[in-house]
């Protein structure tokens, strides 16, 4: 699904010699690597403020911890997408409300979460899903007549633009009160273990969040604020700082092998490619993900894995499903588009080495499974 070594092997001088720079001064936590890095991002997206941290979950639970979000608080969130976004919302004692979302995007829906405001609601969480942005015009709209915190969890997105309807054009992330990201191996913008980082114009939110991240301290052995230990190192810094040069070239790559993988797909009538709004720097594709139309999907996923092909299905199982998030204030009917899509939703490969044999191949190979079936 994702070639790093091959992405490793353009760019292993530049990441090798900071490496060795960092193991000669031992500058192993928060050093020179850590800080350049956290400049160097803020100049990318335009964003005031960046806090690097150890992961990406850790963002979203720092991002609501820096809101000074109380327990049975209201925080609306997709029922589509990875646990990261709900699990932090129960542990900080919130109450998580799961929504469903857009059967194009795969996003949060803006109608399903007018219709989920209550008094106790707090926040909206949009999800950046598989690189595509939500609709954060209709989204911060809400926001802004019911006073909610927006809080977007961009671990899928970063370097992906969005187009306000008034002619406005700012990075993913960077359009709510907060923003959250992950710089998991595999993501868009990855390091070489964990690492993640929270973005935001508010200065004042900002300093609450430097001290939380650093167990509540803006002076050493004095602790302000609760916090945690959630600090992003110099290694990790050091891979990111010579990846972020490159992370346009990256998307640019990934958008070009979903343009070929969408040609090669339009005659097959059960196979429907990623939604486009018209705007070429939106998506940035961390994951290709079809919907499998007439039952096919599984069929289809063991016939990729019998030919050695590397396919996901992400997410089999709605949020609102899952054990540990059950709840009786759901009900089916308010989860139509997220319900079916568990059933649809198969992803190829897509990364930044991918070449066009790989591609053929692939596509050649899902192109023969349906024309061999009779529908």
């Amino acid at each position: 699904m994702v070639d790093l070594q091959g992405q490793y092997d353009a760019i292993k001088d530049d990441i090798n010699i900071s490496f060795e720079e960092i193991l000669q001064t031992s500058a192993f936590i928060n050093g020179p690597e850590v800080q350049g890095f956290q400049r160097n991002l803020e100049n990318y997206l335009g964003v005031k403020h960046v806090i690097p941290c150890a992961n990406g979950t850790d963002a979203l639970q720092i991002a609501m911890m820096g809101l000074n979000l109380k327990p049975g608080d209201e925080v609306i969130t997709a029922d589509f997408t990875f646990a990261a976004t709900v699990e932090v919302i129960a542990l900080l004692q919130l109450t998580p409300v799961l929504v469903d979302v857009d059967p194009d995007t795969f996003n949060i829906s803006a109608e399903a979460i007018r219709k989920a405001i209550t008094p106790k609601t707090k926040a909206i969480v949009p999800v950046h899903l598989f690189g595509q942005p939500a609709d954060m015009d209709e989204i911060m709209k809400i926001a802004r007549e019911h006073n909610l915190y927006v809080i977007e969890d961009n671990a899928q997105a970063i370097g992906g633009n969005f187009h306000s309807k008034s002619g406005e054009i700012q990075k993913t992330g960077t359009l709510g009160d907060i923003g959250a990201t992950s710089f998991f191996p595999s993501k868009n913008l990855g390091c070489y273990g964990d690492g993640g980082a929270v973005f935001t114009n508010n200065d004042a939110l900002a300093h609450s969040i430097r001290g939380i991240v650093n167990h509540g301290m803006y002076e050493r052995y004095h602790h302000d604020v609760v916090g945690v230990n959630s600090r992003l190192d110099s290694l990790q810094a050091a891979v990111l700082n010579a990846k972020l040069p490159k992370l346009d070239e990256y998307n640019t790559a990934r958008r070009t092998a979903a343009t070929k993988y969408d040609k090669a797909f339009v005659e097959i009538p059960q196979v429907v490619t990623p939604y486009r709004n018209g705007k070429e720097d939106t998506h940035v594709y961390h994951q290709y993900t079809l919907k499998i139309k007439g039952g096919e999907r599984d069929a289809l996923a063991k016939y990729l894995q019998e030919k050695g092909i590397p396919f996901g299905v992400y997410y089999p199982i709605p949020l609102h499903k899952q054990k540990a998030y059950v709840d009786d204030r759901y009900n089916e009917a308010d989860f139509p588009v997220t319900n079916q899509l568990v059933q649809e939703v198969l992803s190829l490969p897509m990364h930044t080495e991918l070449d066009d044999e790989q591609i053929n191949f692939i596509a050649t190979s899902i192109k023969d499974f349906f024309k061999n079936k009779v529908f």
